[in-house]
C-alpha cells in the first residue's frame, strides 16, 4: 500500500511538472506573440508617421548655412505641403524598391502652400528614377511658379524688386588691411568666417564666406580697411552653376529674367531657349524632344509652343557662393516636394553638441 502511495506521489508530481511547463511555454509564447504584435504596430505606426507626417533628415554639407548647420538633425513636416501617397514598392526603412515598378501617385490635402522663402525638402530633380527614390535636398524656396526672378551682381531679384536679405545668407567676401597690417584667420573663423583663400605678395587680402552680419563687424576692425561682395567673373571660387552659365554667357553671377514655369503656362519654343525647358518637356513631364537643326520635335512632331503640364520652384542655398542649387540644374517640380523643414531636434559639431541649436525652429 504504500508503494503504491510512493508511486501515485511521483506521478503526481510529474503531472505538477509537466503542467507547470506547460503553462511556462504557454506564457513564454504568449509574451513573445505580445511582443510581436507590438513590434508590428510599431513598425506600422512608424512607417504611417514617416509617410504622412513626419521625416528625420540629417544636413551633410554648409550648402544652408549659417541657417542650417552641417550636423543639423531635422524633422521636416510632409502635412503642410501635404504627404505624397507611394510612389513605389519596398521595403520600410532599407532603401530597396522594386525595379520598373511607379505607382498612380497623388499629394494629399495639406494646411499650407508652399511659400516664397519656406525652406523645402525635395527629391534632386535631375536624378534618374522615381521620385521619392532620389537623394533629397534641402534648399529655400526663392521662387514661385509665375514668379519673375533675375540674378545681378549675385544679387535675386523677385518680381522686378530685391529679394529679401536674411541675416544668415552667406556671400563671399574679400577682405582688404589697412597698410602694413595682418588680418587673424583664427579671429575671422571666431566671428564665423569660413576662410577660403588669398591675394598679394604675403597672402594679406583674405576670401571668406560670411553672412552680412559677420562683414559688417569684420569691416568695424581697426585692421580692415574694407569688406567687399567678391564678384568673381573668372568663376575660380563658385560652383559650376550650369543651368545659369547656360543663359548668361558664362557668367555664373548674373542671370537674365526668366518666368518660372507653371501648370498651363504656354510657352513659345526656339533653339535659343530649348535649353531652358528641355527637362522640363523631357524628363518631368514624360516627352520625347528632339532638336534637329532648328527645328524641335516633341514625340516626333515639330513644333514652336508648349503648354506646361504642372508648377514648378526655383530652389538657392543660403550659402550662396557655395550651394548646387536651381542654379545648377535648373527648376523642381511640384512632385518631387517632400515637406517643409520644421525644427531642428539636434545638431553636433564634429563630436561636439550644438546645446544653443537644439529644438530651434527653421525659418
Amino acid at each position: 500500500m504504500a508503494d503504491k502511495k510512493k508511486i501515485s506521489g511521483r506521478a503526481e508530481r510529474a503531472r505538477k511538472r509537466t503542467k507547470d511547463s506547460s503553462s511556462k511555454q504557454a506564457q513564454a509564447k504568449t509574451w513573445a506573440r505580445e511582443w510581436g504584435e507590438a513590434l508590428i504596430w510599431a513598425l506600422a505606426a512608424a512607417v504611417i508617421i514617416r509617410a504622412l507626417f513626419f521625416g528625420a533628415y540629417r544636413i551633410p554639407t554648409p550648402s544652408m548655412e549659417t541657417t542650417l548647420m552641417t550636423g543639423d538633425f531635422l524633422l521636416v513636416s510632409k502635412m503642410h505641403y501635404g504627404a505624397r501617397t507611394p510612389q513605389s514598392v519596398g521595403i520600410p526603412f532599407t532603401g530597396v524598391h522594386l525595379p520598373n515598378l511607379r505607382l498612380p501617385s497623388t499629394r494629399l490635402p495639406g494646411f499650407s502652400s508652399i511659400k516664397r522663402n519656406d525652406i523645402v525638402v525635395f527629391n534632386y530633380p535631375i536624378d534618374d528614377g522615381i521620385p521619392s527614390q532620389k537623394t533629397n535636398y534641402i534648399k529655400r524656396a526663392v521662387g514661385m511658379p509665375a514668379d519673375t526672378l533675375e540674378i545681378a551682381d549675385k544679387m535675386l531679384f523677385v518680381n522686378h524688386e530685391p529679394a529679401e536679405m536674411f541675416e544668415t545668407l552667406q556671400f563671399i567676401h574679400e577682405i582688404t588691411p589697412l597698410d602694413g597690417l595682418r588680418i587673424s584667420t583664427e579671429r575671422l573663423r571666431n566671428a564665423g568666417a569660413t576662410v577660403i583663400g588669398t591675394r598679394g605678395p604675403q597672402g594679406e587680402r583674405l576670401f571668406a564666406h560670411m553672412s552680412p552680419t559677420v562683414a559688417r563687424e569684420v569691416e568695424s576692425w581697426g585692421s580692415v580697411e574694407a569688406v567687399e561682395l567678391f564678384l568673381n567673373q573668372s568663376g575660380g571660387f563658385s560652383t559650376n552653376f550650369r543651368f545659369v552659365r547656360g543663359l548668361s554667357e558664362n557668367s555664373t553671377e548674373n542671370m537674365p529674367q526668366i518666368v518660372v514655369p507653371f501648370s498651363g503656362q504656354e510657352v513659345a519654343l526656339n533653339t535659343d531657349n530649348i535649353g531652358l525647358y528641355a527637362d522640363i518637356i523631357e524628363r518631368y513631364e514624360g516627352n520625347r524632344l528632339d532638336v534637329r537643326g532648328d527645328r524641335i520635335l516633341i514625340n516626333g512632331v515639330e513644333r514652336n509652343r508648349y503648354t506646361i503640364q504642372r508648377d514648378y520652384y526655383f530652389m538657392m542655398g543660403d550659402n550662396r557662393d557655395n550651394s548646387e542649387d536651381s542654379r545648377a540644374w535648373g527648376f523642381v517640380p511640384d512632385d518631387h516636394i517632400v515637406g517643409k523643414a520644421w525644427v531642428i531636434y539636434f545638431s553636433i559639431d564634429g563630436r561636439s553638441p550644438r546645446f544653443n541649436r537644439i529644438l530651434r525652429s527653421i525659418h
